[in-house]
């Protein structure tokens, strides 16, 4: 029969590491707590709209390698589109196009503020430079800076912080600057550099023209049929069951036990409680787990009469209340149809207060700020509106957190972690979920050469 592969958990960790085991030839067995796969990572339904939008909008870094490797295995990764700009705005009306790619990129990184004078864009090249130096030669105590405290150290002027750093820094960390570990944002530029340098191209970002279910799930469940992944939704984790300094079993919360010889871990770090109790290390794995938190994020799925005007599919606002980074265009990323309505996904990061409000109040938030930038918004009727809480998004990368991300392997071979809050080069984004899923796989496929 051979030997026996548990993956825990179904989202983007535990579906590319199913994946790739079972490429190996792998006989493996994928236990997901809920009744669908994708975790924090799926499509919805929208029925006024006929529409399916996601759970939360996504975008993506072309230096994502190991999520290339994972939608090349599923078959979706003509999905993922790069455009050369985007936009910001301002709530006085005013507006610029922040290019991603050659020499505009250059000019983006040293200031794109409407109001930067020569001087201040000197004084952000200079600073820029700086971060980039510092990134690469960490001082030694960027680990107990804020972004905000290492953006004064280095003499980030407040134009480039208003209109790219701060806002940077949000997105990569869903934490806002002043509590954001500047470590973390060291670490996710140093790793940009890097690749960079390998592909001789500078990273840049870019975003689904599909649905979430079809990016990272559909492919994965035709993958699992062809090569007899047993998928068991509604399955519990529970134990992993550790005799002799080996993985026996998993035990699940009905009471029976599922059969391995190896397992790979991979539920979030609010979920790991109670896993680990067999293994020898696991007090300090749980106190880690603790430790790193959880960052609310909030998105909202804005379906409107009117289209806002917006010029980019996706587009920052800069200098409101701090309640939107990101307004997604979804005709210009899907290409979808206005028959019944304009389709506008917005991203709170951070949304430690909004994740407490109702949905009338968030909904009413939103359409509020989105008026102060968008004039068609004041006219604007919902035809329907989807709240989407995730207090328990990603891990939180705060001042503090850096040195707790656990590795993947345990001190039981056949026992590997996975999941974006284990050791990666990378923040809370799918490259470190995809990442994390990689290494664990490599270290079961080791132990049988």
């Amino acid at each position: 029969m051979g030997e026996r592969y548990v993956v825990i958990g179904g989202g983007l960790a535990g579906l590319a590491a199913a994946v790739w085991l079972s490429e190996a030839g792998k006989n493996v067995t994928l236990l997901e707590r809920r009744g669908r796969l994708g975790g924090r990572t799926h499509a919805m339904r929208a029925e006024i709209a006929q529409d399916t939008p996601d759970n939360g909008q996504h975008v993506v870094a072309s230096g994502y390698e190991h999520l290339w490797r994972y939608l090349s295995s599923v078959g979706t990764r003509q999905f993922i589109e790069f455009p050369k700009s985007s936009t910001l705005r301002w709530p006085d009306g005013r507006s610029t196009t922040m290019q991603t790619t050659g020499l505009g990129a250059l000019r983006t990184l040293f200031g794109v503020h409407p109001d930067a004078g020569v001087a201040d864009r000197l004084r952000a090249a200079r600073a820029t430079l700086r971060l980039g130096w510092q990134a690469l030669h960490q001082p030694a105590d960027l680990a107990n800076l804020s972004t905000e405290q290492w953006f004064e150290r280095v003499g980030m002027p407040a134009p480039a912080r208003e209109a790219l750093w701060d806002w940077l820094a949000l997105g990569i960390a869903a934490e806002p600057v002043a509590r954001e570990s500047a470590k973390v944002f060291a670490n996710v530029m140093a790793t940009g550099f890097r690749l960079g340098v390998k592909h001789r191209t500078p990273v840049t970002i870019g975003y689904p023209t599909v649905d979430l279910d079809t990016l990272y799930i559909s492919g994965a469940l035709k993958v699992f049929e062809e090569r007899g992944v047993d998928v068991r939704y509604r399955s519990v984790a529970r134990r992993i069951r550790i005799e002799n300094g080996a993985v026996a079993g998993v035990l699940l919360a009905d009471g029976t036990e599922v059969p391995a010889d190896a397992v790979v871990c991979a539920v979030p770090n609010s979920n790991i409680g109670g896993l680990l109790d067999d293994l020898p290390e696991h007090p300090e794995i749980y106190a880690a787990a603790d430790k790193l938190g959880y960052t609310p994020i909030v998105s909202t799925n804005l379906y409107l009469d009117r289209p806002l005007g917006t010029e980019s599919a996706f587009e920052g606002l800069i200098g409101g209340t701090g309640v939107i980074d990101e307004v997604f265009d979804r005709q210009i990323m899907h290409g979808r149809s206005t028959e019944r309505a304009w389709l506008y996904c917005l991203t709170t990061s951070g949304a430690y207060e909004q994740i407490h409000k109702s949905n009338d109040e968030i909904i009413d938030e939103q359409l509020a700020l989105l008026s102060r930038y968008y004039p068609a918004a004041r006219e604007a009727q919902v035809v329907q509106a989807q709240v989407v809480k995730m207090p328990k998004a990603t891990f939180s990368q705060v001042v503090g957190t850096d040195a707790l991300r656990p590795p993947q392997r345990t001190s039981v071979p056949t026992l590997v972690l996975a999941g974006d809050w284990t050791a990666t080069d990378w923040s809370a984004t799918m490259e470190s979920a995809v990442q994390s899923a990689a290494k664990a796989v490599d270290l079961l496929l080791e132990l049988r050469q």
